[in-house]
């Protein structure tokens, strides 16, 4: 719980910078940049070698994909049932099925599951939602924002090139080889800004504004990514009788609220950005709720 509460603390203390307007309005994208190169590269070099493999591991890497062709599906059904405009389809396809399971994903699971389950939060993210994004993501704009088509080398080049992710191989590669006490002391202490940096960046960018007309897209939305999914999530582990500590931080996971870098694009894309913005902020308050309700019901299977 003290975990807890200090996350929010931080997201709070975000929002009150952004409101007494002392950082730059660049602020948040300078301390994303810091997330990206610095903080979350330092976490995976220092949690990734802490691995153990075993069957555990499928569940991380197998169900953020299962997640999101289940959230594409709901999605599309909504659609249909309530004939919403292309925009609007677009905006809730990119943001409903990619959850937030780096930037906030990874300090909630530390701060209710321990630093031990870090790295299963790292595998669901990394080879889960960062490949969806730039994959998945990458033919939904294509497809709703009229955008060119990325070429399957682009696409390469993209995941190939991203910091975390060029952690994640490096981290693979030395597992056998243990860090120097030196440098392991180095990453621990780079690694430990993540939290405060990222909650702090999340605050600054959060608005709370819903558009006239939107309950509707935004509320089956947000239901679809903080309550049907990890239910469903539930559903396919019980089905396969995954209980292991990787299995309930997989489930976690797949309760987080919108991406806030599926936000950002979709807003570039001009896809609902008012409603794109509602439900990346809102939802993350509301999963202030959703997840430690989660977190008791993973108690018990």
């Amino acid at each position: 719980m003290e975990n807890f509460i200090i996350i929010l603390a931080l997201l709070l203390l975000g929002m009150a910078l952004n409101r007494v307007d002392i950082f730059p309005k660049n602020g948040s994208q300078v301390l994303n940049l810091f997330i990206i190169y610095v903080s979350l590269p330092a976490l995976i070099l220092l949690q990734i070698p802490r691995l153990t493999f075993s069957k555990d591991l499928l569940a991380p890497v197998l169900l953020p994909w299962a997640m999101l062709g289940v959230s594409a599906l709901l999605v599309m059904t909504a659609s249909r049932i309530f004939k919403w405009q292309r925009p609007t389809t677009g905006a809730l396809l990119l943001v409903v099925p990619l959850g937030n399971t780096s930037f906030f994903g990874i300090p909630m699971v530390k701060a209710f599951w321990g630093t031990d389950s870090i790295s299963y939060a790292v595998l669901y993210d990394q080879f889960g939602s960062f490949l969806a994004l730039s994959t998945y993501g990458s033919i939904i704009l294509a497809t709703y924002s009229g955008s060119d088509k990325p070429t399957p080398l682009a696409i390469l080049k993209r995941i190939c090139l991203f910091p975390p992710f060029i952690a994640l191989v490096l981290g693979l590669l030395t597992m056998s080889f243990p860090y120097p006490a030196v440098l392991e002391a180095v990453l621990e202490n780079i690694a430990a800004s993540l939290v405060p940096v990222v909650m702090v960046a999340i605050g600054l960018q959060i608005k709370l504004k819903l558009p006239p007309g939107s309950w509707k897209p935004f509320s089956v939305g947000l239901a679809i990514k903080l309550v049907v999914a990890p239910l469903i999530a539930t559903a396919i582990c019980l089905a396969f009788n995954q209980h292991s500590l990787a299995a309930k931080v997989s489930v976690f996971e797949a309760g987080m609220p919108p991406m806030v870098t599926a936000g950002a694009l979709a807003l570039l894309a001009g896809l609902a950005p008012e409603l794109t913005a509602a439900l990346v902020g809102l939802g993350l308050m509301v999963s202030f709720l959703t997840l430690p309700l989660l977190f008791q019901v993973l108690q018990v299977f």
